[in-house]
């Protein structure tokens, strides 16, 4: 069995507070159950492995649990089994997987497992981001996620770089189409901004003008993590919270960070939605 790490643990883009997204894939080769002292079938077995493993990530400590593990990125969410044979993985994801399940796939990486059966996954992970997928229906998918996301959550205020248009999630989800567009199985967002560029939704210029602002509330979003798990405002983080995120993004005060920090979500979302424009008027091969 392999570890597969899901968006910010695969990607190597945690924070502090970070979740770990995972699925557990294996290969049951031809054995049909293990051999201990009370055998069990494959799928049990890995099942009550995954869950083993789980308890102990998410032990609780002297200050609180170890880590917070979601598995709701396998296949059919927490409907489905906790650990998926690697058949199954690949069945479901050329037959039944959603757009947003392949966007989701370029940043995955396998973390521990066998050699040979993390080359097998890799090279199912690549195969399936390869295929062709209409670029209107990637795109299509994105500005809906966009919308759900809008509709859901609101961003705190201007020291909230995570989740709004133009901000954290908003770029890696126009990166991850760029990625899914090109048939690119990288997982860094500045290629995947790059991707966007060769597949003709972005503009060199707007490409770089993304990854300095993703850079703006990476920096943010990292250093409001160090002093609270909680969404950042100023009076939930004091004096000197703010000092240090000021710090941080090179400004003097909270009113010349918070400046900043709104001008780079608003050129970011403007040209995420150029993007979205642009490649949902062109045709799929054409740039």
């Amino acid at each position: 069995a392999v570890i597969l790490g899901m968006g910010s643990l695969g990607a190597g883009m945690l924070t502090a507070t970070s979740d770990l997204d995972m699925i557990v894939i294996y290969d049951p080769a031809d054995a049909e159950g293990s051999d201990g002292p009370r055998p069990l079938s494959t799928r049990p077995y890995y099942a009550r492995l995954t869950q083993a493993m789980i308890t102990a990530m998410t032990a609780p400590m002297s200050q609180g649990k170890l880590y917070e593990v979601d598995m709701r990125l396998r296949p059919s969410g927490n409907q489905g089994p906790v650990a998926t044979s690697i058949a199954s993985f690949e069945s479901y994801q050329r037959e039944q997987a959603w757009v947003w399940e392949h966007l989701a796939l370029t940043r995955a990486q396998i973390l521990a497992g066998p050699e040979d059966i993390a080359a097998d996954v890799e090279a199912m992970r690549r195969k399936i981001i390869g295929n062709e997928t209409p670029r209107a229906n990637i795109l299509k998918e994105m500005a809906s996620m966009r919308r759900r996301i809008a509709e859901a959550k609101s961003p705190f205020g201007p020291l909230d770089a995570k989740i709004g248009a133009g901000r954290l999630q908003d770029i890696e989800l126009l990166a991850q189409a760029g990625a899914l567009i090109a048939g690119e199985a990288r997982r860094d967002i500045v290629a995947g901004l790059h991707a966007g560029v060769t597949t003709g939704i972005l503009t060199q210029q707007e490409a770089e003008s993304l990854e300095s602002c993703y850079a703006n509330c990476w920096a943010l979003q990292c250093a409001a993590r160090l002093l609270s798990s909680k969404p950042a405002t100023a009076e939930r983080l004091g004096q000197a919270g703010i000092a240090f995120l000021c710090r941080s993004l090179d400004c003097d005060d909270l009113d010349a960070l918070e400046r900043k920090m709104l001008q780079t979500y608003k050129i970011s979302a403007e040209q995420i939605d150029t993007a979205i424009s642009r490649g949902s008027s062109k045709e799929d091969g054409e740039v």
